[in-house]
């Protein structure tokens, strides 16, 4: 199945290619998801991309011995002392390379912040998951300060009703904008889609519809978020 087309001059020509860092300080706010839908749409929208999984747990390791068609590598053997060196040979070798970090505050962590042109920060509407992004935030500021860089951030929701938005997410999201803090319009739903990736080893549109429920909105939901992804790193290429 072709799922698009991938846009936007971000990943032609250059020497140099985005790193996402991918981040929170909780298990369970949907990193892993995140990184990999968001790997597997670009790659079947022609992207090449690189994942490094940094979650101790190797979530994504599992769905490592799946990979068929698309382009996705996935480098599991991260340390402290070899991220920086893998990340600046990545990034010349992929159009992409995404990160999925360990949940506590690290010098893994903070090596990869440092390097990243975008930190997507994963939230469950709940308020504790907004505590744990404004604690993301706050260590991103401090990696800025500390490199005298400007790291760009974007909260994305995840596990998200696609029918029903909540009175606490609502709530959630008004805080957010009035504190001036940027997030994805596009929301990672709570869809069996997204689980179904790990458990069949297999992309979205490597999945058949005999095999799990609601494939056709769960792959729109991805293209929409991916779409919005490259027109941000778009613009943030234009503007550097």
């Amino acid at each position: 199945m072709n799922m698009g087309s991938c846009q936007g001059s971000w990943f032609i020509g250059d020497h140099v290619m985005p790193i996402i860092s991918v981040a929170n300080p909780q298990g369970g706010a949907g990193k892993s998801t995140s990184t990999l839908v968001l790997a597997t749409t670009l790659a079947q929208q022609g992207a090449s991309v690189a994942i490094l999984e940094c979650d101790p747990n190797r979530p994504i390791m599992g769905w490592k011995a799946g990979q068929s068609n698309n382009t996705v590598f996935v480098d599991c053997e991260i340390t402290e002392s070899t991220i920086t060196a893998k990340l600046d040979a990545y990034r010349k070798r992929f159009q992409l390379v995404i990160v999925d970090l360990e949940s506590t505050a690290s010098r893994l962590m903070s090596r990869a912040l440092a390097r990243s042109q975008l930190v997507i920060i994963p939230v469950q509407a709940s308020p504790n998951d907004a505590e744990l992004a404004a604690r993301t935030i706050h260590l991103i500021q401090e990696e800025e300060a500390a490199f005298e860089k400007v790291i760009p951030y974007k909260i994305l929701f995840t596990r998200t009703s696609p029918v029903i938005q909540t009175r606490i997410e609502k709530a959630i999201i008004k805080q957010l904008a009035d504190a001036g803090v940027p997030r994805f319009q596009a929301h990672l739903n709570e869809r069996a889609a997204f689980k179904a990736i790990f458990y069949h080893q297999r992309d979205l549109a490597e999945l058949d519809d005999s095999e799990v429920n609601g494939l056709p909105a769960a792959r729109d939901n991805a293209l929409r978020l991916t779409s919005e992804l490259v027109d941000l790193l778009t613009r943030e290429k234009a503007a550097a």
